[in-house]
Order: structure tokens, then C-alpha cells, then sequence
């Protein structure tokens, strides 16, 4: 079990009206212009956070470290995860990706380890609120962090009854693992989806889901879900609001504030200012998945234009 996790106490009915927010943006060295963006957009755009924490890898921490303000902090993954999971070159890829290993997982991505900086970024961060952002997103708008907050209640983005129907990819098969986690036997997935960017988790209750996966367990939180490999931290999060803590301390969202490209090829010129220009009334933010490969030069000009 994980010590660093102290008691929870039931303070949320004399929480204050207003909490203190961070960002948390989860990143890696070939994203680092875009991130560098991000950071930008945000200096421009954002107001309503305290911080605002980059979570990387030991080897791309001096990189980061340029984007550090007093208000924008680089932490190092070693101050977040158990030093029983060890990160190396992968010599199945020919050493161009990385692996992280362990006795008590299986071998994990970039992508796996990333979602367990944002969840154990909680114990390190002090702010009330986490808001994620992937480092792929820019803000184009002026955009406040009480969007994510209600009479001491923090938003939980849901798309109501999304996986309900067709075929939703790997998706059901993270809502399952997400309840395996949590031991919550019925029902064995979530007709809700949860997964997006910029949005809201309240450090208590990340704290809370942890405790909770270790408690049915028995064993390390970063164990239980790097057994089973295939899981969404989003999910994750959802499902324990939902169905472990019925909604407490939460309202629910499910506006996306950041419009995202998220799968098909690169956009030409044309085809970028057409997604921007047909972005909601609520949206603020673009999010361009790094690995379709639309032109950052692109998208820095639009978004300084």
C-alpha cells in the first residue's frame, strides 16, 4: 500500500465557495515547441489558475526548464512515480521509443505513463482543482478557470450516455478495466465517456481513487492499473465520481471547451482556418494531435494572427 496517501477527512461541506486551481499538462521532448505554444497561449489568454505544473520524463526535464516562470513549474516524473518502475530504451523499437518496466506491471508506453503523472500529480500539487491540457493545445480566447467551478463544486466533463451504442474502440474495454480498478462489479462499463482535454478533477477526490484502488487490492495504484495496461485516467476519474462517490463535490459538464483534431491527416491552410472558424460559442482552445502532423509554423501563425 502507498503511504504517501494520508486519511481522507469530509471537509467538502464547509468548502469555500471559490478554490484555488492549477494546470497540469503532461509532456515529452518532440513536443516540446508545441507545449512551448501552449505556454504562451495560456501567458496571453488564461486567468482564474495559481499554477501551472509540466509533468516529463527525467532525460527532457533541463528542456522544460525554459518554460518555467514563478508561476509554471517543470516536475521531474521521478518525484511523482515509485522507483520500482524503471524507464529505458526499447531495443524492440531499435531504441527509438521508450519503455517503462517493472516486476509488478506489464512494460508501458509514453501514453501509459503520462496518464499516471496526471493522476500522481496529486499527491505534489497543492491547488484544489487540477485542470488538464495536453501540451498539443493552444487558447485562442480569453478564458477564465471558475468555468470549472460551482458553489464550491468542481465541473466533471460527461457525454452522457456516449457508449451506448456502436462500436466505440478501445473505449469500453478502459471503462471495463476502470471499474476492474475500482471494484465496481455492476455495471462492467459506463454508458458515459469522459475522455477529453481541458478539464476538471478535484485533488481530494484523485487522492480518494487511489486510496480506493489500493483498498480493493491491495497493493500500489500504478500496480493495479499497469497490470492490465489498457486503461483511460479519464475514465478512470469518471467512473469513481459517478459510481464510487455518486457525483459528491461534482456537477456535470459536457461542453467540450477545446475543440480537438483528433485523428485523420494533416490539414491544409484552408482546412485549419475552416476547423478554427467553425469552432462553438463555448470553445477556446484548439487541440491538433501531434502525431497527424499539421504544420506547427501553421498553427503559430494563426494563432498569433
Amino acid at each position: 500500500m502507498n503511504s504517501r496517501f494520508v486519511p481522507s477527512d469530509d471537509r467538502r461541506s464547509n468548502m469555500p465557495v471559490t478554490l484555488q486551481s492549477a494546470m497540469v499538462t503532461a509532456s515529452y521532448a518532440p513536443d516540446f515547441e508545441r507545449c512551448r505554444l501552449l505556454c504562451e497561449t495560456v501567458d496571453r489568454h488564461v486567468t482564474g489558475m495559481a499554477h501551472h505544473y509540466i509533468l516529463v520524463e527525467h532525460r527532457d526535464v533541463p528542456l522544460f526548464r525554459q518554460l518555467e516562470t514563478p508561476n509554471r513549474t517543470v516536475v521531474d516524473e521521478r518525484d511523482l512515480l515509485p522507483n520500482w518502475l524503471h524507464v529505458l530504451d526499447d531495443p524492440l523499437s531499435l531504441f527509438r521509443r521508450r519503455v517503462w518496466l517493472s516486476l509488478r506491471t506489464m512494460p508501458l508506453r509514453g501514453w501509459h505513463v503520462q496518464q499516471l503523472r496526471r493522476i500522481a500529480v496529486a499527491v505534489h500539487a497543492k491547488e484544489d482543482v487540477l485542470v488538464y491540457v495536453d501540451s498539443d493545445v493552444a487558447f485562442l480566447k480569453p478564458f477564465n478557470f471558475s468555468a470549472f467551478q460551482r458553489e464550491g463544486k468542481v465541473r466533471l466533463f460527461r457525454r452522457d450516455n456516449a457508449m451506448a451504442g456502436g462500436d466505440q474502440g478501445e473505449h469500453r474495454i478502459w471503462s471495463r478495466n476502470a471499474g476492474a480498478a475500482l471494484g465496481i462489479k455492476n455495471p462492467e462499463t459506463s454508458p458515459h465517456d469522459y475522455i477529453s482535454t481541458l478539464i476538471a478533477w478535484r485533488r481530494d477526490s484523485v487522492l480518494e481513487m487511489c486510496r480506493k484502488i489500493e483498498a480493493v487490492h491491495g497493493r500500489h495504484w500504478i500496480a493495479v492499473l499497469g497490470s492490465a495496461r489498457k486503461f483511460s485516467e479519464c475514465l478512470l476519474y469518471g467512473r469513481f465520481v459517478d459510481e464510487v462517490l455518486q457525483g459528491q463535490g461534482h456537477f456535470h459538464g459536457a461542453e467540450e471547451f477545446c475543440r480537438v483534431h483528433w485523428t485523420g491527416s494533416a490539414m491544409s491552410e484552408a482546412e485549419f482556418r475552416e476547423f478554427v472558424a467553425t469552432m462553438s460559442p463555448e470553445q477556446v482552445a484548439i487541440g491538433m494531435q501531434s502525431f497527424i502532423g499539421t504544420d506547427l509554423d501553421r498553427i503559430r501563425r494563426l494563432v498569433e494572427a
